[in-house]
């Protein structure tokens, strides 16, 4: 069965993350000794002891929940069977690149960790906001960003998750206006997200520069499958085309919606998703709706996957 591999995006963090998951599996536990190790602080203490203001802080969450991904991965890769495609939202197509081999685990780590202090003080230098619109399309969406854009305040699609499911950031002014807006419009809610900035907007632009430096340095290889990338839902697997994405994602809207069709168009009757929450597992039930998908970030999830494939493999 052609497969595909999805990866979660901040925000699926919480305090517990992967601390059975390093107890039940050795290859775990070293996963998280190296990312304590590379990034020279003690990452898992704050992924298992919290407290959670610090866990969800953006230079935290980033390489916490990539650190929690590849240990799932780690554990279970060699039952997977071959790749076809992969991708992550938002952070997580840092992951998806680990797991193409395009990038090495500690290079991502670091990366992700910056990317997180980078993001974090472009909204400290022009806040920003994030909302949830349920119930309208994107062509919906965008005419309420244009409709509260004024003043100098801007608003735009952020992420386009499933049908019906869109997320807009900007200028908290900008922010606020659109929300009554796409009530009138027929959103069935418009809620204000609890947010550090304004991510995937124009607001993140001073991040674009410090995170373009860093990547120059960061070696990047041929990929082994390719990955799906947010900017355009289009696979790629050339070194240097991945590191402009990555760079150009952070302010371009997460087309996700788009690539899981790009993928289910492809060919793919199988994803899984590994990492914290099942928050991709979720949406896959609107946008590829009779395509099998599997989460898989505990102990248990873990077993049920190795069960299910060794299953497979003695049939």
């Amino acid at each position: 069965m052609p497969l595909a591999l999805l990866f979660p995006g901040q925000g699926s963090q919480e305090v517990g993350m992967g601390r059975d998951l390093a107890r039940s599996h050795p290859v775990a536990a070293r996963t998280f000794e190296e990312a304590d190790e590379t990034l020279g602080f003690s990452l898992s203490r704050i992924m298992w002891e919290g407290p959670d203001d610090e866990l969800v802080r953006t230079a935290n969450a980033q390489p916490a929940i990539l650190a929690h991904s590849v240990a799932v991965l780690r554990v279970v890769q060699d039952q997977l069977g071959p790749v076809t495609l992969a991708a992550g939202h938002s952070l997580g197509e840092f992951t998806a690149h680990v797991a193409s081999g395009t990038l090495d685990f500690r290079d991502a780590l670091q990366a992700v960790r910056i990317r997180g202090e980078l993001m974090l003080a472009a909204g400290e230098a022009r806040p920003g906001a994030m909302a949830a619109l349920l119930g309208l399309e994107e062509d919906e969406a965008l005419a309420v960003c244009e409709a509260a854009s004024r003043s100098g305040s801007v608003a735009v699609t952020a992420n386009l998750n499933s049908p019906g499911q869109i997320v807009i950031s900007g200028d908290r002014e900008a922010v606020e206006r659109a929300l009554p807006l796409a009530r009138d419009a027929g959103a069935r809610k418009a809620v204000p997200l609890k947010v550090s900035g304004a991510f995937h907007s124009p607001l993140m632009e001073p991040a674009r520069e410090g995170l373009r430096r860093h990547l120059e340095s960061v070696r990047f290889r041929r990929s082994r499958f390719p990955v799906v990338a947010n900017v355009d839902a289009r696979p790629v697997d050339e070194p240097d085309r991945v590191r402009e994405l990555l760079v150009e994602q952070l302010t371009s809207p997460v087309r996700w919606q788009d690539c899981v069709e790009t993928m289910v168009a492809s060919g793919i009757d199988r994803f899984v998703e590994l990492g914290p929450g099942t928050v991709l597992r979720g949406l896959n039930r609107r946008i590829a709706r009779g395509v099998p998908t599997d989460s898989v970030g505990t102990p248990e999830d873990v077993s049920m996957l190795l069960g299910v494939a060794e299953e497979a493999g003695s049939a």
